[in-house]
């Protein structure tokens, strides 16, 4: 009976403190501290980025690069999420960064993180999810020695948007569940994976192997192929916002949520070294590796280390991790999609901020953080170039959708008033680092990544990121000066008439 006057008590002083930001409570409170951890532990996903990206990291840079960035940009990732925990203690609500840049600068400052984060999220399901198709399909080749096609990749990353669809509408209690299992998958995983290879009879690279430079990249300048190397930790260290679109749903949430984000970089951070080391010290080959018939680097380093039934089960694992990202990924972008909606940003936003009174979902955003990234990947039938275009929105958009709310708490000084969970006087300090690293980070996603510069190799990021902020400018030129409006009418439910409008 104690223990159940608490929660009621601690559900009752969150749910006020969001109608003082102006927010009418809607969604079931029924995330723990640990859950909420879970989910932005789950959205980073190093078994997802750090299978994905291996490749990616022996041509730019190789072993010594892979670690070596690997510390630097987990430590600043840190950096940037203790800020951001600070802010998100400060407003814990499931609109996230653009909630906070509303409150901190304004609303066209709130305009712009929120079209930022909003598409880096749809970008990173598209992202995930095929790339859980591809792995899949290579999985399938691998058992009964079906090549996978453009065509037969799609219609399993449709089936798997599909069942991220129907999960993510069962309610949050499912979503929890699912979470909850995948930081141990993540765990074990990695902890499989690297005893499997290491304690395997195949021959093993001294530790000197570790400390090589390899640079397949066509890139002269040492220090650009090391900074493009740095990708691979900064594509995987994202996400991590997940904690605090979930805040409404999270029991003492101005504490829960900040220390989730913390919890799940530092996590990751070191779990994420552990992977790429063992995965490293048991390449046998690093020419075939790179150019293996699975168009996998790391399945062929299974496969040559322990054999095609190994190499299977570990495809497994990593499939079934990206599957859990990916689910995640989806959770957190409906809930940013409700909280936008409430704000009347997207067309169509008396639809999207529908919660469904059974479960206390924002069902109908969870259908729309399946149909579009769907929609993002159909260039993909025809051009792989023209799909990365697409979805190097991902990293692009989500790091400075960080940076934003962090610089305006940091712009606004004394003025700006912390919730129970903050960094004091080493906030300053702290956020000035993360605020320089966000930029300096922002604009090597966007460096040339191969040399000559060519079509197909051709980085889209720093297209799509300028076409992302032309987006939202015209959008609030055109619609957002009128329509948005952060915390207004949040305490009426769209009536049928409203309703019918939108369409």
């Amino acid at each position: 009976m104690s223990h159940r006057r608490t929660s009621t008590t601690t559900a009752d002083a969150d749910d006020n403190f969001l109608a003082q930001l102006g927010i009418k409570p809607e969604l079931s409170r029924r995330t723990s501290p640990f859950q909420n951890y879970a989910i932005s532990m789950t959205v980073i996903c190093i078994l997802a980025g750090g299978q994905t990206m291996f490749g990616f990291g022996m041509i730019h840079g190789g072993p010594v690069v892979m670690l070596g960035t690997w510390i630097a940009i987990g430590s600043f990732t840190l950096l940037v999420g203790l800020c951001l925990a600070d802010v998100v203690s400060a407003y814990p609500t499931s609109g996230g960064p653009y909630f906070m840049a509303s409150k901190l600068g304004g609303p066209r400052w709130g305009w712009v993180t929120g079209w930022l984060n909003l598409l880096g999220l749809l970008g990173a399901i598209a992202s995930i999810d095929y790339g859980a198709a591809q792995f899949t399909g290579a999985f399938i080749q691998m058992q009964w020695d079906i090549a996978p096609t453009s065509a037969s990749t799609m219609w399993l990353f449709a089936l798997i948007l599909l069942v991220h669809g129907i999960l993510n509408s069962a309610g949050v209690r499912v979503l929890n569940l699912l979470n909850s299992i995948s930081v141990w998958w993540q765990l074990g995983g990695v902890a499989l994976i690297v005893g499997a290879l290491t304690l395997s009879s195949s021959p093993h690279q001294p530790p000197s192997f570790l400390l090589t430079f390899h640079n397949e990249s066509g890139l002269s300048s040492t220090l650009q192929v090391v900074l493009v190397g740095a990708l691979v930790a900064g594509y995987t260290f994202c996400g991590y916002d997940a904690s605090a679109h979930i805040a409404e749903e999270t029991s003492d949430a101005q504490v829960s949520a900040p220390r989730g984000i913390v919890r799940s970089i530092w996590v990751s951070w070191a779990a994420g070294f552990v992977l790429l080391a063992g995965m490293l010290l048991a390449v046998q080959d690093y020419a075939g590796t790179l150019n293996s018939a699975t168009g996998v680097p790391p399945a062929q380093i299974y496969l040559d280390v322990l054999g095609t039934a190994g190499a299977k089960v570990l495809m497994l694992v990593v499939i079934v991790a990206m599957l859990l990202c990916g689910n995640a990924e989806v959770g957190a972008c409906s809930r940013m999609i409700y909280a936008f909606s409430r704000s009347r940003a997207l067309w169509g936003w008396q639809s999207w901020r529908l919660v469904n009174p059974r479960t206390k979902t924002p069902t109908r955003a969870v259908w729309l953080s399946v149909v579009v990234p769907f929609v993002l990947a159909l260039p993909a039938l025809y051009s792989m170039t023209a799909y990365w275009a697409i979805t190097a929105i991902n990293a692009v958009g989500m790091i400075p959708a960080y940076g934003i709310p962090v610089y305006l708490a940091l712009r606004k000084g004394r003025d700006y008033q912390p919730g129970p969970w903050t960094l004091g006087v080493w906030r300053k300090p702290i956020a000035v680092i993360a605020c320089a690293y966000v930029v300096v980070i922002t604009v090597v996603f966007c460096l040339p990544q191969t040399s000559p510069i060519t079509t197909d190799g051709f980085n889209y990021a720093g297209v799509a990121l300028l076409v992302a902020l032309l987006f939202a400018w015209v959008t609030w030129v055109t619609r957002g000066k009128k329509a948005y409006q952060l915390t207004a009418d949040h305490t009426a439910q769209p009536s049928e008439a409203l309703l019918n409008e939108s369409f």
